[in-house]
């Protein structure tokens, strides 16, 4: 069965049961407007019911009026019209044939329709141009903060595991088609355990202590060479003899001051010893091409400067 098949059993059959409590229900208020309304033999009169307090005051058993009553009825009668014409309980449209599901598909169809119109100056334009017009920039922002900022954070600033979006540091490049093509198709960097490989937990330090040297920090310098022999034999095929990385592979640059999960000595063994597993998800059948367009043009506008990034709110 598919999921669509479940999904419309669930709702008929949801639906079914609200009208059977709804009936039953209405069954339930003929009984006893009627049970009540009832005379039987035997019961006092209007002005006559023997409840009597302090010899002048007594409780009269006066019915309710028949145009009260009848109101009663009208009111019945109306529900079990209504439910005729218009219950709109899922699968069950009634004689007039509306569903809350064919008016939410008519809304969403017409909103869906002002969106397209406005994002359609902006389809396959090149991010770059977007980012030039302000308009684009907000509807950018606004595409970044209800899709992206739960990741890298409503300023783009990320986190630990979470790339900041406002330097120049990209590891896959950070040209406009770059970054475009991370945004729409994702990208997934993979860093292998090497710590089996590097002879135990002793070679993962020993190469940690020689990145820490890469960036000019003070180490063991013995260690630190132990370290640059094992690096030299692993590491250096994807992050180059100089420790600049390659983008084409998304392997860092290592000797910058930006280290995507910490830069303390327990976060560099960390990745280098059990590896690290990053995956940006492909936001064109998330978002569609366009919006992911825009968001890549905002992305790309922050990276840029200040200058380039929108003022104020999205609209």
């Amino acid at each position: 069965m598919s999921a669509a098949n479940v999904g419309t059993g669930m709702s008929g059959g949801w639906s079914a049961f609200v009208m059977a409590l709804v009936v039953l229900n209405v069954v339930g208020c003929v009984w006893l407007i009627w049970w009540t309304a009832k005379r039987r033999p035997g019961d006092p009169g209007p002005t006559d019911t023997s409840h009597v307090w302090d010899e002048n005051i007594t409780e009269y058993n006066k019915p309710l009026p028949k145009w009260w009553n009848n109101l009663f009825y009208l009111t019945i009668v109306f529900t079990i019209g209504y439910l005729a014409w218009f219950p709109g309980l899922g699968a069950f449209a009634g004689t007039s044939g509306w569903t809350s599901a064919k008016q939410h598909d008519a809304d969403k169809a017409a909103q869906d329709k002002k969106l397209a119109a406005t994002f359609a100056p902006y389809e396959g334009k090149a991010i770059d141009e977007i980012a030039k017009d302000p308009k684009g920039l907000r509807l950018g922002k606004a595409v970044f903060a209800n899709n992206c900022a739960t990741c890298h954070g409503s300023t783009a600033q990320g986190a630990i595991g979470y790339p900041n979006l406002t330097d120049n540091i990209w590891h896959w490049g950070g040209a406009p088609d770059q970054i475009l093509e991370t945004v729409l198709n994702g990208r997934q960097a993979a860093m292998p355990a090497w710590e089996s490989a590097l002879g135990g937990k002793q070679g993962v330090t020993a190469v940690a202590v020689y990145l820490q040297s890469m960036r000019g920090e003070k180490v063991d310098t013995s260690l630190a060479n132990i370290g640059k022999n094992k690096y030299e034999t692993i590491c250096v095929s994807c992050h180059g003899p100089d420790g600049k990385g390659m983008q084409a592979l998304g392997a860092p640059d290592l000797t910058d001051d930006y280290w995507l999960y910490g830069e303390s000595l327990a976060a560099l063994e960390q990745s280098i010893g059990q590896g690290r597993n990053g995956q940006m998800p492909a936001h064109a059948p998330i978002v569609g091409e366009t919006r992911a367009r825009l968001a890549a043009a905002y992305v790309w506008s922050l990276s840029q400067g200040k200058a380039n990034a929108p003022q104020g709110g999205a609209q």
